[in-house]
């Protein structure tokens, strides 16, 4: 019997007693006492199945309805479709989005604003992120003086400036496009205030620490706008701040393995990011709006951060008419119990009453705090 590709045979439960076969002359004689033969044949037929998949279904139709114990079988195509080009993924488990949060505005500090998308009700945490604020601070607003203690802060300047000092002496300002990598360690005490008139605005990003280094030194890493490496390809642009991206790596050295990617991308253009798979991700919007992960999904815009799922890469479209701006943020998980009282972040409730005591009785990392007042 001669049998076309996409073809399905069954078997007779009661062959035919035929024990040899004659082909080309010769006797063929078989393997089996009870051979077992072709009792029908159906050809799998192309169907519209799912969300615009396409199947050839052999076992589940008119034809063939069942097959005791199976139920069906379908031969598969899933694609997705746009402007009429089939489009595969990069990666072979892309990052698609899980979650989208939208950063409502609140008040903060001292007469500060932020748009608070990680470490509000809706997005407590995001192993190993505690927080994320896109702030907006004018004169004689601020972040006046204030402890730390077990973990990071990344304060990313999009506009203006701020002045930071602190209980150890280190003084500066960064400005637009400049980073401070701060480890706060076992304790720090510093403020945080607008370095001129109007609004200043950023973004402060909290990073956990392993139990291992909470209690480390406090130490700053400061890299400002022209140390940034950056790459361009293809309508997109990247400012690596830590991590890697196009082939160039960030000299910024994370405790906790991260990347902080900032990318804009020009209306018609694409990019395509790896990412550890085992790590979590998310993305916050500064500027337009594009398509995350898969190109049927809807357009998102501006202050969404976007929850990613686990997968080895993530996948972005620029389809509007003005370009599209975002951080791309990930982590490596550190899988330890966090417990948070402001601005102190430990692993035990034990630890948060002593840190809370240490900075009281200005202690165990606290020592210049019974003295200092930022200027």
């Amino acid at each position: 019997m001669r049998l076309l590709r996409s073809t399905v045979i069954t078997h007779l439960t009661k062959p035919f007693s035929v024990v040899s076969s004659r082909h080309n002359n010769k006797f063929i004689m078989s393997n089996f006492s009870i051979p077992r033969l072709v009792a029908k044949k159906v050809l799998a037929k192309s169907q519209g199945e799912g969300d615009g998949a396409v199947v050839r279904r052999s076992i589940g139709r008119p034809e063939l309805k069942s097959l005791d114990p199976f139920l069906m079988l379908d031969e598969f195509s899933v694609s997705s479709r746009h402007n009429n080009k089939f489009i595969m993924s990069k990666f072979s488990t892309p990052k698609l989005v899980a979650k989208k949060v939208l950063a409502k505005s609140q008040g903060e500090g001292d007469g500060a604003v932020v748009r608070r998308s990680i470490g509000r009700p809706e997005l407590k945490s995001l192993d190993p992120f505690l927080m994320l604020d896109e702030f907006s601070v004018s004169p004689p607003a601020g972040f006046p003086d204030h402890p730390h203690r077990g973990f990071e802060t990344v304060t990313y300047m999009l506009e203006g400036g701020i002045t930071h000092q602190d209980f150890n002496g280190h003084k500066g300002t960064i400005r637009a496009g400049d980073v401070q990598w701060m480890t706060a360690g076992r304790g720090i005490i510093h403020s945080e205030m607008p370095a001129g008139p109007g609004a200043q605005k950023g973004l402060q990003l909290w990073i956990n620490l392993s139990s291992k280094d909470k209690m480390v030194e406090p130490n700053y890493q400061e890299l400002l706008k022209d140390d940034i490496k950056c790459a361009e390809k293809d309508g997109v642009k990247v400012k690596i701040i830590a991590g890697e991206s196009m082939g160039v790596k960030s000299p910024v050295f994370t405790r906790t393995p991260s990347m902080f990617l900032d990318f804009t991308i020009s209306p018609g253009a694409q990019m395509h990011q790896p990412i550890p798979e085992s790590w979590n991700s998310f993305v916050y919007i500064l500027e337009g709006e594009g398509l995350f992960g898969s190109m049927d999904s809807s357009p998102i815009s501006a202050h969404h951060v976007l929850v990613l799922s686990h997968g080895d890469g993530l996948s972005v479209w620029n389809n509007g008419s003005k370009p599209l701006r975002f951080v791309l943020i990930g982590g490596q998980p550190i899988n330890e119990p966090v417990v948070q009282y402001g601005p102190f972040v430990m692993n035990t409730q034990a630890e948060i009453q002593q840190a809370l005591l240490d900075y009281q009785q200005c202690k165990n990392g606290f020592e210049m705090a019974k003295h200092w007042r930022s200027q």
